[in-house]
């Protein structure tokens, strides 16, 4: 597990992969992921081919259109050289730098940290045997974190990928790998949060609608639940 959250290491170099060092301080890094994982999470948030279109990996804010400026820093050690799969599981779900990088240069508005989220989560449910048909994306109280399940988690509400709903406010991930964000977001029993009252919340429940790509969504989630608790 540990090996997947360092595969795509030289995204956040800005290197292509085929010329990317295969370690970082002394960790192996860009390496490739079993069970199809990385491929089936980047084919939730974006189509193959590569449309010509930007020529970076900083990530370009939905919100507010503009490119993200990371400050590459000690944060990258910590999501690189953890001492085992669960810390280095924790500091990618709460890292703002992993945020500011894409996963592809073709599709801009992905997010590199939700996608190394999905990859490990697709993992770490492949190898008990669950298969991508059979997951369900399950909503659940913030303090509920299930290390390598739990993809999004913020102040309101966390969100898991995996076989069992446990009674939460639960979807469909699809039938197969593809962008599909949109659909399952549809097919919550419920939204973990106020869409009649709150202005906020509705409008984030409307784009949320819209979106079909899975990085980009929860990125988008982050992005709009961090502005709303700096206001």
């Amino acid at each position: 597990m540990i090996a997947t959250y360092r595969h795509d290491v030289h995204k956040l170099s800005g290197e292509a992969y085929d010329y990317a060092p295969d370690t970082f301080h002394s960790a192996p890094v860009n390496q490739t992921v079993p069970h199809g994982a990385d491929d089936d999470a980047s084919a939730v948030s974006h189509p193959n081919g590569n449309p010509d279109n930007h020529d970076t990996h900083y990530r370009l804010s939905l919100p507010t259109g503009e490119f993200s400026r990371p400050r590459l820093s000690e944060s990258i050690s910590d999501l690189l050289t953890g001492p085992d799969p669960e810390t280095t599981y924790r500091a990618w779900l709460t890292s703002n730098v992993a945020s500011g990088f894409n996963e592809s240069i073709y599709y801009p508005y992905t997010s590199l940290k939700y996608h190394t989220l999905l990859v490990a989560t697709l993992l770490g449910n492949y190898r008990g045997g669950d298969e991508f048909v059979g997951l369900l994306p399950a909503v659940d109280d913030a303090e509920e974190i299930v290390p390598h399940q739990t993809v999004y988690a913020r102040n309101r509400f966390a969100l898991q990928i995996n076989e069992n709903a446990n009674g939460q406010l639960w979807g469909r991930l699809g039938s197969r790998p593809e962008r599909s964000w949109t659909l399952a977001w549809k097919r919550l029993t419920a939204r973990p949060f106020d869409v009649n009252q709150d202005k906020h919340d509705m409008m984030l429940n409307a784009n949320l609608r819209r979106i079909w790509s899975w990085s980009t969504a929860f990125q988008y989630i982050k992005d709009l639940e961090t502005r709303r608790e700096n206001a």
